[in-house]
């Protein structure tokens, strides 16, 4: 939405060369957020253990040294979904095609279980995010899937359950998307409650549907920008990849 009113402003960025992700520090609501907009058919995937040797990746660093190996890298990431001690995911984790951990679909304790929650799915060069339930019903073919919660946006409607004076605030992040196919990844610099989390997604981008990752444990990786959060190792990571000697700043 940002990049739309710049190019309006301008009228230069049909002249301009896409950016691979275009991640800006936004002011919404006199709250400070970090967002990363992608374009439909950009390289997104999901990392979590290495596949030649099954062991943890567990940081953004792990990811990188992973693809470099086929001559890759990242152009920015950040923490995709919930999971144990272990790192296992709480939910349905895909990668590439395989599936790791199972869907569920039934309430349980915690943010993840607050339902309705849902599935970041990657498939055909788009994303998408499904409320569970549907997610179940259709079946989509996702490439690589992962399941979090709650829901922040169902149909361009904030979760029936978020109050707007909630005074569980922490640091969040999670993904957005549009029914054209633009996906937005957001953290927040400093700690919201979900109702003014998902207002975000629904007011500021315009999101018809959005899902929470994670708080506490957010992090980002933002080449761009200068940032690179450290950490205890990771669950499931999501990062847009690009070549090697694609430029990053």
């Amino acid at each position: 939405m940002w990049r739309t009113r710049l190019c309006a402003a301008l009228g230069a960025c049909l002249l301009a060369a896409p950016a691979v992700a275009e991640c800006r520090a936004e002011q919404v609501e006199g709250q400070g957020y970090v967002i990363c907009a992608v374009e439909a058919g950009a390289d997104l995937r999901l990392f979590l253990n290495d596949p030649e040797t099954d062991t943890l990746l567990g940081s953004f660093a792990g990811v990188d040294a992973h693809l470099a190996k086929a001559g890759e890298q990242l152009a920015f990431a950040m923490n995709a979904g919930m999971y144990h001690g272990d790192r296992r995911p709480v939910g349905l984790y895909i990668e590439d095609g395989r599936e790791v951990a199972p869907l569920v679909t039934r309430e349980g304790p915690g943010n993840f279980g607050l339902l309705p929650n849902g599935v970041f799915c990657l498939r055909d060069g788009r994303a998408a995010v499904i409320e569970t339930l549907r997610y179940a019903q259709e079946r989509p073919d996702c490439r690589y899937a992962s399941q979090s919660g709650p829901m922040l946006v169902i149909d361009g409607a904030l979760h029936p359950r978020f109050l707007v004076d909630s005074d569980s605030r922490y640091i969040r992040n999670g993904v957005g998307t549009s029914d054209d196919g633009r996906v937005w990844f957001v953290i927040s610099d400093e700690p919201v409650n979900f109702h003014r989390f998902g207002r975000v997604f629904r007011d500021h981008l315009g999101a018809a549907q959005a899902l929470y990752f994670d708080g506490k444990v957010s992090r980002l990786y933002a080449p761009g920008l200068g940032r690179n959060d450290l950490g205890f190792p990771l669950g499931p990571m999501v990062g847009l990849v690009v070549d090697a000697e694609t430029p990053l700043d």
